[in-house]
C-alpha cells in the first residue's frame, strides 16, 4: 500500500522556520480562541467585518506553522453558540464568512493532509455553511497529517448539556445503566468522542479567559493568552506559545517534595 504525499506548506513570508522544539514537548492538540479582530478593525477606523476578513490568512498561517512545527490537531473557535448575541448584521456576514473561508480553503488544506472536522450545533446554523462543513469532512476523511477542528456554533457548556441529555435518553431506553456512568461514558457522548484532550489552550488579544471553548476536553490544558490581535497574528506566535508550553511541568495534579541538596 503506497502512502500519499502532502504538499508542504507554504513558508513563512520572514523565511523564519519553527524552533527546535523536542518533538516530546511539542502539544500533541492545540486549540486556539482567535480574538481581537473587532479591536483591529476599529483601531484602524474600520467595520468589524474587515477585521475578520483579515483573520482568515491569519488562520491559514497558523494552519501552516502547526503542521511545520508537528502539531497533529488543532481546534478552532470560528463561531460560538453566544456569537448569536451580536447585531444581526454581523451574525449574517460571519455565517456567509464562514462557509466561503471553509470553500476557499478547503483544496489547500486537503493537498497539505489535513483532516476537516466540523464540531458545533445544527440549530439555527445555515444550511449552506452546514453543506460546506460536509463537504470539506468528505474530502479530507483519509488525511492524517493534522487534524483541524473547525468549531462553528460550538459551546463547552452546550456539548456537555446535549452529551447529558443523550446519556439520560439511552438510561431511559435501557440501553444504559445509571450507576455506570463514569467521566468516559460522558467523553463518548460528546459529538467529537475521538477528540484528544486539549494539551495547549491559546487566546490572542491579551484577553485572560476560556469564554466556553472545550471545557471538558481542555480540564489540564496549559494556558497561555497573549497581546497580539488576531489579524496581527501568525505562526511565530504559535511558536512561542509552544515554546512556552514546552518548559511548562505538568503535573496533572500530582506533587513531589522538593529533595534537599
Amino acid at each position: 500500500m503506497t502512502t500519499r504525499r502532502y504538499e508542504t506548506p507554504f513558508a513563512h513570508p520572514t523565511g523564519v522556520t519553527s524552533p527546535p522544539v523536542p518533538a516530546e514537548l511539542v502539544p500533541g492538540h492545540v486549540a486556539v480562541v482567535m480574538d481581537g479582530n473587532g479591536r483591529w478593525a476599529n483601531e484602524r477606523g474600520l467595520p468589524r467585518t474587515k477585521g475578520h476578513e483579515a483573520g482568515e490568512g491569519a488562520l491559514l498561517d497558523v494552519v501552516a506553522g502547526a503542521l511545520e512545527i508537528g502539531v497533529t490537531h488543532l481546534s478552532a473557535y470560528a463561531f460560538s453558540t453566544e456569537n448569536w448575541r451580536r447585531s444581526p448584521d454581523e451574525v449574517r456576514f460571519l455565517m456567509g464568512f464562514n462557509r466561503d473561508v471553509i470553500r476557499r480553503r478547503r483544496d489547500q488544506l486537503h493537498a497539505w493532509g489535513v483532516r476537516m472536522r466540523w464540531v458545533g450545533r445544527r440549530p439555527r446554523l445555515w444550511a449552506s455553511v452546514i453543506k460546506e462543513l460536509e463537504i470539506a469532512q468528505e474530502m479530507t476523511k483519509d488525511n492524517d497529517a493534522m487534524t483541524l477542528y473547525f468549531c462553528v456554533n460550538y459551546g463547552g457548556r452546550a456539548e456537555i448539556a446535549d452529551a447529558v441529555q443523550r446519556i439520560a435518553e439511552d438510561v431511559r431506553r435501557g440501553r444504559l445503566k445509571g450507576n455506570g456512568i463514569d467521566e468516559r461514558t460522558i467523553a463518548r457522548y460528546l459529538p467529537e468522542p475521538g477528540m484528544p484532550d486539549v494539551d495547549l489552550f491559546v487566546r490572542s488579544s491579551g484577553e485572560q479567559r476560556t469564554s466556553n471553548f472545550l471545557l471538558w476536553q481542555s480540564a489540564y490544558a496549559e494556558m497561555v493568552f497573549q497581546d497580539t490581535l488576531w489579524p496581527d497574528y501568525d505562526r511565530r506566535h504559535l511558536w512561542q506559545a509552544i515554546e512556552t508550553y514546552a518548559r511548562r511541568d505538568r503535573r496533572y495534579g500530582g506533587a513531589v517534595d522538593a529533595v534537599d541538596g
